[in-house]
């Protein structure tokens, strides 16, 4: 990754000092969510932000529309859970309708999804990711504090149906929890057709209890799934700036992606940006800084002015998270604040 030499010379759009530039949009449309899943938030939740302090769907669509016009082509809803955004059909036909069009994803822990599928698809939705973590019903209620395990398994059947495809599924393997049902995880994606991604889980949690030692690294998960089948790696040519390492399963054409965020951080192809609820950008998941853009929005910025502020956010970015570095200081904001 090259750095480039002289802020004068700062290049348009939304570069950074190393020479990546931003495509992938990360837009947290509610910091609410339903479950309480452990390694997230306490069971008691966590004080949810004030709907004044959250941008509205005019505010939401010419923000993404500025982000758009500066070179992101791809939109990903988050939360909190975006479901429970009530005007979250009418956003998504809104991004739709944008210039040039995004593609638009969302993801979203399933729970509420069988309801409102078709619609989201009818509005311009594309596909979708679903967060779940095990399918053993018992195991779920302890992880999430909430008896909803078949309101995501039809959910995810939903979106499929509704042409949400490829639909994905996002698990977080924990150790003494899941870890040992990886392989089942798996299994059950293949037989539904759902592409499982598993992720390496990360300092994002409320409470700060997250310790590296208890992680699940990837190459663990690698080594459990391998006992059941044959993985080979796809080239790397093919992964570009995806964050999962993509295995064909006994030859293919299924797949299963690991996530290795903590131990093999892909930072030095990151094109992701993130816009949270209330409207402050931020160039890194772990970044503790961010820019407001809510404030200007109000007071009458011009577009230009904030675009600025976007590019300026963005040239920012640091060369990596440095979750191993020994000053790594975890931000602030839990994961439910910032969106996925």
């Amino acid at each position: 990754m090259t750095r480039l030499p002289d802020p004068s010379v700062r290049p348009a759009g939304l570069a950074d000092q190393f020479g990546r530039v931003a495509r992938d949009l990360r837009v947290s449309v509610t910091d609410r969510c339903n479950l309480r899943c452990t390694y997230c938030m306490p069971a008691e939740g966590l004080p949810w932000m004030p709907k004044a302090e959250m941008l509205t769907d005019e505010e939401l669509l010419r923000v993404i529309g500025l982000f758009v016009r500066d070179g992101v082509t791809q939109v990903r809803l988050t939360g909190g859970e975006p479901l429970l955004r009530r005007s979250l059909v009418e956003l998504v036909a809104g991004i739709a309708a944008l210039e040039p069009r995004p593609r638009i994803a969302m993801t979203t822990n399933g729970v509420g999804l069988e309801r409102v599928a078709r619609e989201l698809k009818q509005a311009g939705l594309d596909r979708v990711n679903v967060s779940l973590d095990t399918i053993d019903s018992q195991t779920f209620t302890q992880l999430t504090r909430r008896d909803r395990l078949g309101d995501v398994e039809a959910g995810l059947k939903a979106a499929a149906d509704a042409g949400l495809t490829p639909v994905k599924v996002n698990a977080v393997a924990m150790r003494g929890v899941n870890d040992e049902s990886v392989a089942d995880v798996l299994a059950w994606c293949l037989e539904r057709g759902y592409e499982l991604r598993f992720i390496e889980q990360m300092p994002l949690d409320a409470q700060h209890a997250w310790d590296r030692s208890d992680m699940v690294t990837a190459d663990e998960i690698r080594e459990r799934l391998s006992r059941r089948w044959e993985l080979t790696p796809l080239p790397a040519a093919e992964r570009g700036s995806a964050p999962a390492e993509r295995f064909l399963i006994d030859g293919g054409p299924e797949t299963v992606g690991i996530i290795a965020s903590v131990s093999a951080p892909f930072c030095a192809a990151c094109d992701r940006t993130r816009l949270t609820a209330d409207g402050q950008v931020r160039n890194c998941l772990f970044s503790t800084t961010e820019t407001d853009l809510r404030g200007p929005l109000r007071e009458g910025a011009t577009d230009d002015e904030l675009l600025a502020l976007m590019r300026g956010e963005m040239w920012r970015k640091r060369r990596g998270h440095g979750i191993g570095d020994p000053g790594f200081v975890q931000p602030d904001r839990p994961m439910s604040a910032i969106g996925g």
